[in-house]
């Protein structure tokens, strides 16, 4: 059968490239160091995190279905427009970060309702053992184990799907506790992140009952796992641990999204480091030119433009971060951004220790050099220049 289309109806959710903007600001502000460290609200920065890069993604979608209905000149194409007057009202998975803050408000109402239902006190292990009950029995959350799908790296998505990042699951964990008037502090551990309440007698976390250590019902099996770092904590080495402070774990967080952006934007790229580049300029037995345009390796765009802007989030946390500034820099010449990337390098180049600088060194000139080659030829001229 054959149909012909005379009509194609299209709904656009239209994102305001404003909304962008507008969550950095919110985050900036949520994090500013003007602000007691522990007003900061882990949900409410992630949560702004995750508004920006879904403005960001949905705009590109946006302009997308925009092309493919402008080539369609033969189709009547209307589309329907929805417009959203205020970030708090952007639909984010399905809610709007209000929701999203009512929804951890709900997980510990449902905790409490687990107490009550008891018909018990609020000692600090029935307390958590309520919280395991509903986060990781009744709620169903578990931890991905390996970090390759960005719904496991966003707030909203790992609340929704249930699934979610280690770091991630600390948060929550973290932000039901504080709802329900319990202080959860945590630091890194290896390479995990672990948590635990804050009290004046750690020794009492690691005293076992009824098979486990409240430490054990707070972190799980990693705990108890010999290849793991926290299977040989005491209460005495858990005192010796730096505890990790609200931006601290922002800045993880985020650090795991660079981290995963950067691995789809270089998926073709099998094993292509951040820093590599820097190696071919200083290897003396290399080509010349190994700094031409023609060898910058193709990456996602799309993927590529959402590291940088974990990046640069992170470096609002850490404007002094020299290694984090270097690999910012280092994105934005594979994003071919010479001008900006030259900038941010050379920022680096004064933070960094000697030994760096002299890596970056020739790096940065011969960037300069290609920012230089760029604009030459955008005023007509022809040829490299000399």
């Amino acid at each position: 059968t054959t149909y012909t289309i005379f009509h194609f109806h299209f709904l656009i959710f239209k994102y305001n490239p404003q909304a962008i903007k507008t969550s950095r600001d919110k985050f900036t502000r949520e994090i500013s160091f003007q602000s007691k460290d522990k007003d900061i609200s882990l949900a409410k920065a992630l949560l702004y995190v995750a508004a920006e890069d879904e403005a960001f993604m949905s705009f590109n979608r946006e302009m997308d279905a925009c092309s493919i209905l402008n080539e369609r000149r033969n189709v009547s194409s209307p589309s329907e427009a929805i417009d959203w007057d205020s970030l708090e009202q952007m639909p984010l998975g399905g809610k709007t970060i209000p929701e999203w803050l009512s929804e951890l408000d709900a997980i510990a109402k449902e905790v409490e309702a687990e107490l009550v239902s008891r018909d018990i006190g609020c000692h600090l292990v029935e307390v958590l053992e309520a919280v395991n009950l509903v986060l990781f029995e009744s709620r169903g959350l578990t931890r991905s184990p390996v970090l390759v799908n960005s719904k496991h790296s966003y707030l909203h998505s790992v609340l929704s799907s249930r699934c979610g990042s280690a770091i991630l699951l600390s948060i929550i964990y973290i932000e039901v506790c504080r709802r329900l008037g319990l202080t959860i502090v945590g630091s890194r551990v290896g390479e995990d992140f672990l948590i635990w309440p804050q009290t004046g007698y750690p020794e009492e976390l690691f005293k076992v009952t009824s098979g486990h250590s409240l430490f054990a019902i707070v972190n799980g099996r990693c705990v108890e796992d010999p290849r793991s770092m926290a299977s040989d904590l005491t209460g005495t080495s858990l005192l010796g641990l730096e505890i990790a402070t609200n931006r601290d774990i922002i800045g993880i967080a985020l650090a795991n999204l660079i981290r995963l952006h950067w691995k789809r934007a270089s998926r073709s790229n099998h094993g292509l480091m951040l820093t590599s580049p820097l190696r071919h300029v200083n290897d003396t037995g290399e080509k010349p030119n190994m700094m031409d345009k023609s060898n910058v390796p193709l990456l996602r765009p799309q993927d590529l433009r959402l590291a940088i802007m974990a990046s640069e989030r992170l470096l609002i946390l850490q404007p002094h971060n020299w290694a984090l500034r270097r690999d910012h820099g280092m994105m934005l010449y594979y994003n071919r951004e010479y001008g900006k990337a030259v900038q941010e390098l050379s920022i680096c180049m004064a933070f960094a220790p000697e030994e760096e600088a002299e890596i970056l060194e020739p790096f940065v000139e011969k960037l300069h050099l290609m920012r230089l080659e760029s604009s030459w030829k955008s005023l007509g001229h022809t040829g490299r220049l000399t």
